[in-house]
């Protein structure tokens, strides 16, 4: 069952994952897709690791800030013959995600259809997990239209990622001001009109 919960920045989206997958399991994987690329940012990360221990939940960490897919094809295989319990799969988070690979295919000049290739893969992964996995991301086009054409394109490709996800996922949670709402069983449906 995967579980896609949005929100503004600090709308405590991540909290309100972290408590779905405890509420849901005994133990836990997080998979962490955020990069330290200065110290602000490496202190938000150690807030982020110690918030998590204070829980006495057990969480196994991956930090994976390129390779998603992957790892959710690796924690599926690792669980897929156990008796136990399946860990809770936490992914934090999606528009972090997409940020490394932008600033990746763009230093690196991968081409133009990398990003597709990435998204399209991820999305399949999330599709054919087997157990439970909560994706964290953000809204971010309820703001301002960015003033540079890379903030534009990051802006357009968190909307549509956003849109492939939820469409794959069995409930999708809009957290704001703390406050989560599921939004799949609010949603009009055509068949209605």
């Amino acid at each position: 069952m995967a579980i896609l919960v949005t929100g503004g920045a600090r709308s405590g989206k991540s909290s309100f994952a972290e408590q779905y997958a405890i509420r849901s399991s005994n133990h836990g994987v997080y998979i962490a897709t955020c990069q330290s690329y200065d110290e602000e940012m490496a202190d938000r990360i150690m807030k982020h690791q110690k918030d998590r221990k204070v829980t006495g939940f057990v969480w196994k960490t991956c930090e994976e800030p390129y390779e998603a897919a992957e790892m959710l094809d690796k924690v599926a295989s690792e669980t897929g013959d156990k008796r136990d319990e399946p860990p809770a799969l936490l992914l934090d988070c999606l528009t972090l995600w997409l940020t490394n690979w932008m600033l990746r295919i763009e230093c690196e000049r991968l081409g133009e259809d990398r990003l597709e290739q990435e998204m399209s893969k991820l999305v399949a992964a999330i599709e054919r997990y087997p157990h439970k996995l909560i994706i964290v991301t953000n809204e971010v086009g309820d703001g301002i239209v960015p003033e540079y054409s890379l903030g534009r394109a990051f802006r357009d490709e968190a909307g549509r990622l956003n849109q492939r996800v939820a469409a794959v996922c069995d409930r999708v949670f809009l957290v704001t001001a703390g406050i989560p709402v599921e939004l799949k069983s609010l949603a009009f449906r055509w068949e209605q009109l």
